[in-house]
């Protein structure tokens, strides 16, 4: 790897570990199957640079090899999936410091395992094409054996095919499938939808239509509503459309695709097919291309008391705007199932002034002290954010 000597001497040391191999950057097992869960990569890490609102704190809670998809178990156990590798990962602080101490590797040699769902002690992961499940997982970290496969096998697809999972407040696992395109109206109704199925993977249905990719979803904790984001089409310039946060507050609503964007915008290709107010506009606009993902109501008791119930949404960022654009997190203020706006929460990982960018924020959890995790698949790690008055 050629690396400029131009470079700042943070930005030398970031490109090189993240260069590095994870094996590299892992130092040996112990006794209980586990390893290190922070190394000396994490202070290599430019958090100065974050931006956030007074009183609050980050820092880097594990270091996980692009690390994506959230989930907790009571104990403080946090599951994480990731999307270019094969893994899924255990971490978790168990010497009290607010900062995970053991990593474990719970499998590995999977399909794109972006997603995972901690429900009644079992982990769920979602693969392409199949949901698996190891029971138990908690008393065997080290070596949670054979998983069992649940429910039907999913589309084999080139795009958007992996996928977030979470369990409603009804008890059944959420599992979107992604457009396996840019832009295409395909027959099969499971393709841009948003499914659910009970927990032994029966009764699976279609439950939204008309979402291109959603890569994150949860429910309000007083409404027990859905509210999932989406990510926008590519190719159609820079400013439209916008990607969006939707609400789903029933099942069998369709939020548009192919045929409308944004609420508002017809489709080039499939806009006269049908009329925007068929389906359900979005609740919040959240800018063109800025790959909105994981999001949370914050629901914990440690930030102020303006922020509880409040959407906290990570923006992945763009691919291929001409301006860069996202890789942040933001404030969605929700009030009566309607935006009064979205406001920047966290900042830094994208240098506007020069485009480059050494962090994309994926996912958030809220932890039980009140606490938020954030996965950052280009950064390789999971930062906690506090709040101190």
């Amino acid at each position: 790897m050629q690396i400029s000597r131009s470079l700042p001497v943070w930005m030398l040391m970031l490109l090189l570990a993240c260069g590095a191999k994870e094996s590299e950057r892992t130092a040996p097992a112990a006794s209980d199957g586990s390893t290190a869960a922070i190394t000396e990569y994490a202070s290599t890490l430019p958090l100065d640079k974050i931006k956030l609102p007074p009183g609050f704190k980050i820092e880097v809670y594990a270091e996980v090899d692009n690390a994506r998809s959230l989930a907790v178990s009571p104990d403080g156990t946090v599951f994480v999936g990731n999307r270019n590798g094969d893994k899924v990962y255990a971490v978790k602080d168990t010497d009290g410091d607010f900062k995970a101490d053991k990593k474990w590797t719970i499998a590995e040699g999977l399909d794109m395992p972006n997603g995972v769902a901690y429900k009644d002690g079992d982990l769920y992961v979602a693969e392409m094409t199949r949901i698996l499940k190891f029971a138990s997982i908690e008393s065997k970290l080290s070596n949670p054996g054979k998983p069992q496969v649940i429910g039907e096998p999913f589309p084999k697809q080139d795009g958007h095919g992996w996928k977030y999972i979470a369990f409603g407040p009804d008890g059944k696992l959420y599992v979107p499938v992604g457009a396996p395109c840019n832009i295409c109206e395909r027959k099969e109704e499971i393709y841009a939808s948003i499914t659910r199925m009970n927990a032994d993977g029966s009764g699976r249905e279609v439950f939204a239509r008309g979402v291109r990719n959603t890569v994150g979803f949860t429910w309000h904790p007083d409404t027990k509503q859905l509210w999932f984001t989406d990510n926008g089409r590519d190719m159609m310039g820079d400013e439209i459309p916008n990607c969006e946060l939707n609400l789903a507050s029933k099942a069998g609503m369709h939020f548009g695709y192919p045929y409308c964007h944004e609420g508002s915008v017809k489709d080039p290709e499939f806009g006269n097919r049908r009329a925007c107010n068929e389906f359900t506009a979005p609740v919040q606009k959240m800018g063109p291309h800025v790959a909105p993902l994981g999001l949370k109501f914050y629901s914990g008791g440690m930030f102020p008391a303006s922020y509880k119930n409040q959407l906290i949404v990570a923006r992945h960022g763009s691919w291929n705007r001409s301006k860069k654009s996202g890789h942040d997190v933001v404030l969605v203020k929700i009030n009566d199932n309607k935006s009064e706006g979205l406001e920047t929460f966290a900042s830094g990982w994208l240098d506007d002034a020069t485009q480059k960018v050494w962090g994309r924020p994926v996912d958030v959890l809220t932890m039980k002290d009140g606490s938020m995790l954030l996965s950052d698949d280009y950064a390789n790690v999971i930062y906690r954010i506090s709040y101190q008055k």
